[in-house]
């Protein structure tokens, strides 16, 4: 805390004569070196602390102007040391702002009796018209909205977490508005209610009311032109820009909102891109995209998904081009299966979800396209396994993953192949080989549901799950013996099912176990459970390995795997890498021959394939 003093009457003549005038002159107190040359045309009321002025701040790059203050009327403010506020329509009223902040051409800052900075508001996702079942608060993250959404009707679990989230704050609520240190704020018309961390900068904005604007160790946030937001947090690394307005939101770190997007009671977490469309009650985890004006995200949870536009469900039919962004790969809450929806008309969108909606058993052949055909809707399963698409996919997540080390609040996972995957193919696979075992080889089409599934797209889909199974097991297998853990699993921890919750892969056992240390006191704080979660990462690959080994048992009809085993699945691995290598260069091929592809980006995928042996001995 900075030690101040009161002016001396020197000072007071020295600022009265640059046009200062006080309420109460003994209510202004300065820093030990303060001089009050720098200060003019400014009204002082209630409490004032000031810093010194003794530097200069760089306006823009190659602009440097004197540290200061220069029209502004300051009710009940503090202001560190090194800081340049000019040009204050209206006024600054009870806020605390740090050190070599740059705030010009704004209407008013201030904080007014009951504010939240968008702490503790509680909103409704997946059902806009429902009950509100998340809090927002500024250490929220994935793991724990997805667990809160998804357990938010267990009364006992409900309380557990709102207390453990209202202590969290009440440790953490300032007792009025803050900006930090380095801040910058210029052309912004109203900020009330909102705390803004250090390095964060605020240009142009409409309004920002009750909100949090979060920072990292070196990752801040930024907010342009017009933006609106009203009841929300801004986690470190994002950029909310161009007319954006989001109100009752949460946006995790590294997002990026632009260009006319409105969104409410929704959450957004780790580089998730949002422009030109709406989202409302909508739950996006990580790598969740929207690029088009038409697009409404509205009561579905997302991850690792483009939502395309109109009745294109995602834009996984672009493969080898650079415009390509994404694909429904970990799903939504109504097909949590990894597959892609490939509508074949104009108006499939509709059918297609109100199938899925109301028969998630489409979810048991994981990787397939829905497709409609007049009337009928045909499942061609697994054939997204080896598309280009997906290998697209499978390269490019972890290198578009925005944040800075040391502040990944969201876990992400980015295994493609996992238990939790590789569990629905299993079943996919089982589902195929019973309808075929039922209805004999002969048959032309398989009915499944309300689904049709030609007698060639079932076989291959049978064909394309083995594939992926055998990869799974290799993979898994050589980074066990890589990594010294090629035994018998020392853990039953993970080998029953598993669960995905919003990036983390988890088996369904820990997560009872979270439920019930949260009910039972074990876990006391929300960072308690946070550190639960990154446990939970930490063991996955023992916990994978636990889940893996019973399956290879069971793949091959074994009672433990010995060496000569473990040679069998390697061999059986690397057969089945070329051949998914060759389906793929196949699928390349095809496009490349449609013409939409140029030869140039063509040349360079099929090289890229030509490497993929060089991967082969390593985990």
């Amino acid at each position: 805390m900075e030690n101040y003093r009161l002016l001396t009457e020197d000072e007071i003549i020295i600022l009265e004569n640059n046009g200062c005038t006080a309420e109460d002159w003994t209510a202004v107190n300065v820093a030990e070196d303060f001089q009050p040359n720098h200060v003019r045309n400014t009204s002082f009321y209630g409490e004032i602390n000031l810093g010194v002025f003794e530097k200069n701040v760089e306006i823009t790059k190659g602009f440097i102007k004197h540290t200061g203050i220069n029209r502004a009327t300051l009710r009940d403010v503090t202001i560190g040391d090194n800081c340049l506020i000019e040009n204050v329509g209206c006024y600054i009223n009870n806020y605390t702002i740090g050190d070599d902040c740059y705030i010009a051409n704004v209407s008013v800052i201030e904080t007014t009796e009951g504010a939240t900075y968008g702490e503790g508001n509680l909103i409704s996702v997946l059902n806009e018209a429902g009950d509100g079942n998340a809090i927002i608060f500024g250490n929220l993250n994935s793991q724990f909205a997805a667990f809160m959404v998804k357990h938010f009707t267990d009364k006992n679990i409900k309380d557990e977490i709102r207390r453990l989230i209202n202590e969290d704050i009440e440790r953490n609520m300032p007792e009025r508005g803050i900006i930090g240190n380095n801040v910058k704020i210029i052309g912004t018309k109203e900020i009330t209610n909102t705390v803004v961390n250090d390095n964060c900068e605020i240009n142009g904005a409409s309004r920002l009311s009750d909100c949090s604007i979060l920072n990292g160790p070196n990752d801040s946030v930024y907010i342009g032109t017009g933006v609106i937001c009203e009841n929300s947090i801004i986690c470190n690394g994002s950029s909310i820009i161009n007319s954006v307005k989001i109100q009752d939101c949460f946006v995790g770190e590294a997002c990026h909102i632009a260009n006319g997007f409105t969104a409410s009671q929704s959450v957004f977490f780790a580089n998730s891109y949002m422009s030109n469309g709406e989202a409302c009650a909508a739950f996006c985890g990580p790598f969740s995209a929207s690029h088009h004006k038409s697009s409404l995200l509205i009561g579905g949870q997302f991850s690792f998904y483009n939502a395309g536009s109109n009745t294109n469900f995602s834009n996984h039919a672009y493969k080898m081009g650079p415009i390509h962004y994404g694909t429904l790969e970990r799903g939504t809450k109504t097909a949590s299966g990894s597959y892609v929806l490939m509508p074949a008309k104009i108006g499939a969108f509709s059918v297609c979800m109100g199938k899925l909606m109301h028969h998630p058993d489409t979810r048991d052949v994981p990787f397939s396209y829905l497709i409609s055909y007049n009337d009928d809707m045909y499942l061609v399963p697994g054939r997204n396994i080896t598309t280009v698409g997906l290998y697209r996919d499978i390269k490019k997540w972890p290198k578009r993953d925005k944040r800075l080390s040391g502040s990944q609040k969201s876990i992400v996972n980015f295994d493609w192949l996992s238990p939790f995957t590789v569990g629905e193919i299993l079943r996919g696979k089982k589902i195929l080989e019973n309808l075929k075992a039922a209805s004999g080889d002969l048959q032309s089409k398989y009915n499944y549901h309300e689904y049709v599934i030609n007698a060639s797209s079932l076989n291959k889909g049978i064909k394309y799950y083995d594939i992926a199974l055998r990869l799974y097991m290799g993979a898994v297998l050589k980074r066990a013996k890589k990594h010294n853990y090629f035994a018998k699993p020392t853990t039953e921890t993970g080998k029953g099912n598993w669960i995905d919750l919003s990036g983390l892969l988890l088996p369904e056992s820990e997560e009872a176990k979270l439920i019930s240390d949260i009910k039972n006191g074990t876990l006391k704080t929300i960072q308690a459970v946070i550190d639960r979660f990154v446990e939970i990462d930490e063991n996955y690959r023992k916990y994978q390995w636990a889940w893996t080994y019973q399956m290879i048992l069971d793949y091959y009809n074994l009672t433990e795997i010995t060496e000569e085993d473990a040679q069998r699945i390697r061999e059986d691995y690397i057969k089945a890498r070329r051949t998914w290598i060759g389906e793929i260069r196949k699928d390349a091929e095809k496009e490349y021959a449609m013409g939409d592809v140029e030869e140039e980006v063509f040349h360079d995928f099929i090289n890229k394939l030509d490497h993929e042996i060089d991967y082969e001995d390593m985990a």
